[in-house]
């Protein structure tokens, strides 16, 4: 069903207060979309801080040694639990409060040094690392990020040593992907001390095992008609909250307790408000860029088993008398898990740094890296069962384990269909912006000569010119420039996507609706050309972290390594060119007669 003005109205309202409010620098993504290489951002490819490397260092090789020798993934997913002397043991090592500061009992770590440690610990059991990114980098991160430091000092010692487990409670019946729509209230009791809570959530990780949750639910805003979602530090102590569902359950990552919870007129003390009323959207979409990171090492650690594992059985199996690594397919099966665990590693490690620099623009770059690196797995995986044939397809390996638990990496944290949508829209919103501003200057061209003049000279250079691309190896010059032309490409066609927008817009405007309210909903149903466009843009990222990684280790590195993210960059640039091409030579318009013949005359089985 098409959405009224009004409601198109709101979103767009919404939208705004959440991505757009702020006069944030332009981050690394955000500029692909105007066509520009941000270089400084990138480059040099960052490296762990001196003083913290002995202790990472460390750590890196600790944690997977006890993954080997305590946390047995089969017996987890078997028995649907991770077993609590597991969960003690990872809070002795300090993994349950890595990234927290010292004083509060953490290791402070720096957020790089945290991937690194999880990429060990989440190739390892799936279900483990799940367990952790969602206590560590969503649950206490909320709390080091917004909370008070009351609020801190009463939780933080028990949760970073795992004593008391945290979780985050957004997701609801009717609210998922779309999280504006929690149903959850909190209502202030006539005294204001407290808060009333009612509604229900579910797919909780950790929620029946959890000793402070941050629940989101939906407040009255004062002096106003308007509810906005606020964010709670719930306890399951607390008279009214009922777990309904202890652990669900599911088809991977087994041993996490995902749980169903009900609040019944729970009464929430006031000072549990976490962070700004009506704030609590912003507050979730933030936490969950670091969730997003921890969900890249967990992946790249994945993929460097999967690599391991696919290659040792290649060059050990036998078939018409040749080893499998003698076959192409098989080749090219091992390949594409080379180059994109390279491109993982490298993804993630950028996104850290950024959180790491103090940049306030990475929202964009999370998702993509979420995106991106959650689809290679997949692909990685199944073709590590592939290559396994038969023999991978028993549980007696773990290859069927690894594919189920790698399902719901393309769910959770958003899916990855509406983050595609999501990477699209955002990214397309500043050069429709600066577009807007050129046509306003076409009504007066006297008075905004400047405007216009500006505008003609950026997209003269853009077509005739690249964006430099900082590399210090000269061999690797020929991957810069073709970076550097598809960038320019980018760019290029996100401006004749607005045009197509717009010309499409004004041909179905029925007055009712101002131009802008239109052109926001062309795009919103866009989605043919929305995946393309956020294909695109992963690769260019990717690419980009990529060849900064490259340039790194050029000289030094393993001559393995430089291959696989050389080739990363080939197959990278071939899907950026295709996706491009693809905006206008097509088959949209077959797709959706097809899915629509079938939509509408769909049956239903006695």
């Amino acid at each position: 069903m098409a959405l009224t003005v009004s409601q198109m109205q709101q979103q767009k309202k919404q939208a705004d207060e959440l991505l757009f409010s702020e006069d944030l620098k332009l981050g690394f993504a955000k500029a692909l979309f105007f066509g520009q290489f941000q270089g400084p951002l990138l480059f040099p490819y960052p490296e762990l801080k001196q003083e913290e490397k002995p202790a990472v260092e460390a750590a890196i090789e600790e944690v997977p040694r006890f993954a080997a020798e305590h946390i047995d993934a089969a017996a987890i997913d078997r028995n649907a639990d991770i077993p609590r002397a597991v969960i003690d043991g990872l809070g002795r090592l300090g993994v349950l409060g890595m990234a927290a500061p010292v004083e509060a009992g953490g290791r402070g770590f720096s957020q790089l040094a945290f991937t690194k440690i999880m990429e060990g610990g989440g190739g390892h059991c799936a279900a483990t690392g799940v367990f952790v990114n969602a206590h560590h980098s969503i649950g206490i991160r909320a709390l080091l990020l917004f909370g008070t430091k009351e609020q801190q000092a009463r939780w933080l010692p028990d949760l970073v040593t795992g004593k008391k487990l945290a979780a985050f409670a957004l997701t609801e019946p009717d609210a998922g992907s779309d999280a504006s729509n929690v149903q959850t209230t909190a209502i202030p009791s006539p005294d204001g001390k407290t808060w009333i809570l009612n509604g229900e959530k579910r797919y909780i990780t950790n929620g029946a095992i959890a000793g402070v949750l941050t629940v989101m639910a939906r407040t009255l805003m004062p002096g106003s008609n308007e509810m906005k979602i606020s964010a709670f530090l719930v306890t399951p102590d607390m008279p009214g909250f009922e777990v309904v569902e202890a652990r669900m359950d599911k088809c991977g990552i087994r041993g996490t307790a995902t749980a169903r919870l009900a609040f019944h007129d729970m009464p929430v003390p006031a000072e549990n408000l976490l962070g700004q009323l009506g704030k609590g959207l912003r507050l979730a979409l933030t936490v969950l860029d670091f969730g997003r990171i921890t969900f890249g090492a967990s992946c790249t650690g994945v993929a460097k088993k999967c690599l391991e594992a696919a290659i040792a059985h290649a060059n050990k199996r036998v078939q018409f008398k040749e080893t499998l690594s003698e076959f192409e397919l098989v080749k090219k099966k091992i390949a594409f898990m080379a180059a994109n665990a390279f491109a993982m590693e490298a993804v993630t490690t950028e996104c850290a740094s950024f959180i790491d620099r103090g940049f306030e623009d990475f929202m964009l770059e999370t998702a993509m890296l979420k995106v991106w690196s959650t689809d290679a797995l997949w692909t990685i995986v199944n073709d590590t069962l592939q290559i396994y044939g038969g023999q991978g397809y028993f549980s007696n390996e773990p290859y069927e384990r690894m594919m189920r638990d790698a399902r719901i990496n393309m769910i959770g944290e958003g899916a990855n269909d509406v983050l595609k949508a999501f990477i699209a829209v955002v990214g397309m919103r500043g050069v429709g912006e600066h577009l807007k501003g050129v046509l306003e200057a076409l009504k007066n061209p006297l008075k905004d000569f400047g405007t216009l003049w500006s505008f003609g000279r950026n997209q003269l250079s853009a077509r005739f010119s690249t964006p430099e691309v900082p590399v210090q190896h000269a061999a690797l010059r020929k991957e810069a420039n073709e970076l550097a032309a598809r960038v320019r490409d980018f760019g290029l066609a996100i401006v004749e996507t607005l045009r197509h927008f717009r010309a499409k817009a004004r041909m179905h405007q029925n007055g009712t609706a101002d131009e802008e309210i239109k052109i926001m909903e062309v795009v919103l149903r866009s989605q043919y050309l929305q995946e393309r466009l956020s294909d695109a843009a992963c690769d260019l990222y990717a690419s980009s972290c990529t060849l900064a990684r490259l340039d790194h280790i050029f000289h030094g590195g393993a001559e393995r390594d430089i291959q696989a993210g050389r080739y990363f960059l080939t197959i990278a640039n071939r899907r950026i060119k295709q996706n491009l091409a693809a905006l206008w030579d097509h088959d949209d318009a077959a797709t959706t007669a097809t899915a629509d013949a079938w939509l509408k005359n769909s049956f239903v089985p006695q």
